[in-house]
């Protein structure tokens, strides 16, 4: 897991649910750094640095796709 990186960063866990929904579609390996912490306490998520979303480095291109589509078409309210 050393060289996973972080391509994203999100303040709430809710805003993470869909997006691994499409990267176990996908097959992409993926974690959630501080998700659980984020989870128990909710307003340690900004002390923590946020949820980071950590993939490996070859799935960079794809992932970004991913995270463009999602942030261009999927408008919650």
């Amino acid at each position: 897991m050393e060289e996973f990186k972080t391509i994203a960063i999100f303040n709430y866990t809710h805003e993470i649910v869909v997006l691994k929904h499409r990267l176990d579609q996908e097959g992409i390996q993926y974690y959630f750094e501080n998700e659980t912490m984020s989870s128990i306490a909710p307003f340690y998520s900004n002390a923590l640095g946020g949820i980071k979303l950590k993939i490996h480095p070859n799935d960079f291109e794809k992932v970004q796709r991913i995270l463009d589509d999602l942030n261009n078409n999927l408008k919650i309210v």
